[in-house]
């Protein structure tokens, strides 16, 4: 396993966490077997990964309790990052859901407390301070943000001492590639990249937009038209699947797994400390982990790159994969 430094902070994480928003179940992921879940975070362990990412919102808490009971005896050995969720962030509230995921999490400490998304209606300054808090007493090692674009990336570090943001970021979402990765990199704010596979998309399993399930195709890669979506636009099909159809003669010119090829160029991106991958079974996450040794050259990656430029430019800087008004500000 590879270590990279989490952001400015002087600790060393896995290149590759186990991110475990699908462990939990319920919505988007449907159900999941509790057993197969706990043998995913043994398994993950077991190849080295350090770093477990989950938040309050998974299945109501229930992707924390998994984790928690998934950690026991291993809790001193690995580095637990959850995230609360707007509703939340006032200094009252948030006192009341940390402790309530400590419970969950059956743990005395989080090592990376985040903020899932901002909330206008809350000052941000009153959310990190009840963080520092936090940290004063003990209880909170690291503070972090989630899906922050420029402006409330920039309100948060002058609040506060952010050492990451969590950012929707693979080979067909480049979004934050038009502004938020410099912002990231100016502020020293360490980037860890969620959906590297594009819900599944980067995996090679789906070869039209028929394939793809109404649940997945809740991103605004797919038509509105499609049953779950919460956006206006006619989608990004087309774009899509051209690009997936020359991602994949690259990987098999080079004789590698898409998923791997895929993880593989987050990972080479500047400002990338560690990719969020999720996993619900045993073998997900050990295939998925062999992303770290795929040394990919100069060429290859700039090919990637060239394959999904077009989408890029035509899907624009809305960094929210989901909606056409963008929460990522």
């Amino acid at each position: 396993m590879e270590f990279r430094k989490l952001g400015v902070a002087d600790i060393d994480v896995s290149a590759i966490a186990l991110g475990c928003w699908s462990i939990g179940g319920g919505y988007t992921w449907g159900d999941q077997d509790e057993k197969e879940s706990l043998d995913t975070i043994k398994a993950a362990i077991d190849l080295g990964i350090n770093l477990f990412d989950t938040a309050e919102k998974y299945n109501e808490g229930y992707s924390e309790k998994v984790l928690g009971k998934g950690l026991e005896g291993n809790r001193s050995k690995v580095l637990i990052s959850t995230k609360v969720w707007p509703e939340n962030l006032t200094k009252e509230r948030l006192i009341k859901a940390f402790e309530d995921s400590l419970k969950r999490l059956n743990t005395d400490y989080i090592d990376l407390y985040q903020i899932h998304w901002s909330n206008k209606e809350v000052p941000v300054e009153e959310t990190l301070n009840t963080m520092e808090k936090l940290k004063k007493d003990g209880k909170v090692r690291f503070t972090g943000v989630s899906n922050f674009g420029v402006q409330d990336l920039t309100g948060a570090v002058k609040a506060g001492k952010i050492v990451t943001n969590q950012l929707p970021y693979s080979l067909l979402f480049r979004a934050i590639e038009h502004e938020i990765l410099e912002k990231c990199r100016e502020f020293q704010v360490g980037i860890l990249p969620y959906s590297p596979l594009a819900q599944g998309l980067l995996t090679g399993k789906f070869k039209n937009p028929e394939d793809v399930d109404d649940e997945r195709a809740r991103l605004r890669f797919y038509s509105k038209n499609r049953k779950n979506t919460v956006h206006d636009e006619g989608g990004y099909e087309k774009e899509v699947f051209e690009a997936l159809a020359q991602i994949r003669l690259i990987c098999e010119e080079i004789g590698e797994p898409m998923a791997n090829v895929a993880i593989a160029w987050v990972l080479h991106q500047p400002g990338i400390r560690a990719v969020l991958v999720g996993a619900r079974k045993p073998e997900q996450i050990i295939e998925n982990t062999q992303a770290v040794n795929l040394k990919l050259t100069d060429s290859v990656l700039k090919r990637l790159s060239h394959v999904t430029e077009k989408l890029k430019t035509e899907m624009g800087p809305n960094a929210d994969p989901w909606r056409t008004k963008s929460r990522i500000k």
